[in-house]
């Protein structure tokens, strides 16, 4: 009776929507191997991962390698497929020197040698964070924006240029690095970081940032890396303050647009009612109301 083994085939060729060197960086935390010798997989070349694999390992196997961000094939494995009686009367022998071929697989189970946590890097597009952790990285980022734009403000009463060229740079280092901490964001959702985009579409773009709020990201390992590390108390804390302090902000913008429209509304029916011309009513009272000396001066012409 003989035993059906097969072996996961891999070409280098990463799944849609996930960058390669995320790719590299997911295998390597994988096989626990250096960033070098997982580059050698990327040939292009077929290469057996792993041998010798009854079909229910092979499908494990390659479930971890698709949550990981590549795409690789289970086939069968002939070479190793023997007959139990061929496998017990010719016992394997290693042999005396061994040849290291640069596309042999790593040793280490897929799976089983991942990092736990992925590495926290502000300003990147790679990694991933959480809900809260988004929370405080945008509040620090919304607190160093206003205070620059003070200063800014203060070199624009020296100069005016030079205040505003300085306006412009922190309004685009803030959009940059806000951009990058919200695909890391989307990342922890599972959703790709070209996502950002719909918070520039209207209707949409109001709505999209509470979804990266309040959604929660995946567990475990996806294709965009291992999770984040765990929050610490600072990280709560801020986002704590950040949660207490938006109601705030947007009962304020409210309140001041509430205003403006008010007083818009006020300078509009203040210039409709000047221009509106004078009934018979109005007329009449401001007959009345002529001078004593015009009256003489007519009653002599006449």
């Amino acid at each position: 009776m003989a035993d059906s083994h097969f072996k996961i085939v891999f070409e280098g060729q990463v799944r849609e929507g996930v960058e390669p060197d995320t790719a590299k960086a997911n295998l390597a935390g994988l096989f626990k191997s250096e960033s070098a010798a997982v580059q050698k997989l990327f040939s292009g070349q077929p290469v057996a991962l792993k041998r010798g694999l009854t079909y229910t390992d092979a499908e494990r196997y390659l479930k971890a390698l698709n949550d990981a961000g590549v795409e690789a094939r289970i086939e069968p494995d002939s070479d190793i497929s023997l007959s139990l009686n061929e496998a017990t009367s010719q016992p394997l022998q290693k042999p005396a020197h061994p040849e290291i071929s640069p596309y042999a697989p790593p040793k280490a189970q897929v799976g089983g040698d991942q990092p736990e946590y992925a590495p926290l890097k502000a300003l990147s597009i790679h990694g991933r964070i959480g809900r809260l952790r988004y929370l405080a990285w945008s509040l620090v980022l919304s607190a160093a924006a206003l205070a620059l734009v003070a200063v800014c403000l203060l070199v624009m009463n020296g100069s005016l240029v030079a205040g505003g060229l300085l306006i412009a740079v922190v309004l685009v280092a803030f959009a940059v690095i806000g951009a990058q901490i919200g695909i890391q964001r989307l990342h922890d959702m599972g959703w790709s970081g070209w996502l950002l985009l719909l918070t520039m579409v209207p209707f949409i773009g109001s709505v999209f940032p509470f979804l990266m709020f309040l959604l929660p990201g995946t567990k475990g390992t996806n294709s965009f890396g291992p999770p984040p590390p765990p929050n610490s108390k600072g990280v709560k804390t801020l986002a704590i303050l950040w949660v207490l302090l938006l109601p705030l902000i947007l009962i304020g913008i409210t309140a001041g647009g509430a205003g403006m429209l008010r007083d818009e509304l006020e300078l509009q029916t203040d210039e409709y009612e000047q221009s509106l011309p004078y009934d018979d009513d109005e007329d009449r009272d401001s007959a009345l109301n002529v001078p004593v000396e015009v009256n003489k001066e007519l009653k002599e012409t006449e």
